[in-house]
């Protein structure tokens, strides 16, 4: 599991379709967009803004349910990757008990962006749909990575011989 930092919300381009950006907090630096939809976008923008509404939007009102609750936001997971969806999970803390709920993950940012709470990814996520800071996917950079391994050991072990004589 790798902590990320939320970059912010962007639209990707030609389909004008949201993403979310996360980065990875290490010295891999790693990207992963989730794709969203508006108004998750907008409530993440936000709070990344820091604008007050004159009444709670719906991400404001779970923080302050929490609150009154007396219950901590531990930390926000991006979980999962399936069939093209992405999961997340809320990890709560209360009167010492830990909690976990399933979440989307766009919610679980949009409150993680309210609280402060650090949000982390699970590596098969984000080696299934992160990029690295070159724009290169992270799948596609093992593959690569793998290939150039194996031409190091065929290198090291062929002679001369193997290619015949003239």
């Amino acid at each position: 599991m790798q902590q990320m930092e939320l970059i912010g919300v962007r639209v990707e381009v030609p389909t004008n379709t949201p993403i979310v950006l996360l980065r990875e907090m290490s010295e891999a630096a790693r990207l992963l967009p989730i794709f969203i939809g508006a108004p998750e976008a907008t409530a993440i923008a936000i709070a990344l803004d820091g604008v007050t509404t004159p009444r709670p939007m719906t991400h404001d009102l779970l923080r302050n349910v929490l609150d009154e609750l007396s219950a901590d936001l531990e930390r926000v997971v991006v979980t999962e990757l399936r069939d093209k969806t992405f999961y997340a999970e809320l990890h709560l803390l209360r009167d010492g008990g830990r909690f976990v709920l399933s979440s989307r993950p766009s919610d679980a940012i949009a409150l993680a962006a309210r609280t402060g709470t650090p949000i982390f990814a699970e590596e098969a996520v984000i080696q299934e749909a992160g990029y690295t800071t070159d724009g290169v996917a992270v799948a596609g950079q093992e593959q690569a990575e793998e290939v150039v391994e194996q031409f190091k050991e065929f290198i090291d072990s062929v002679s001369p011989e193997d290619f015949g004589t003239r």
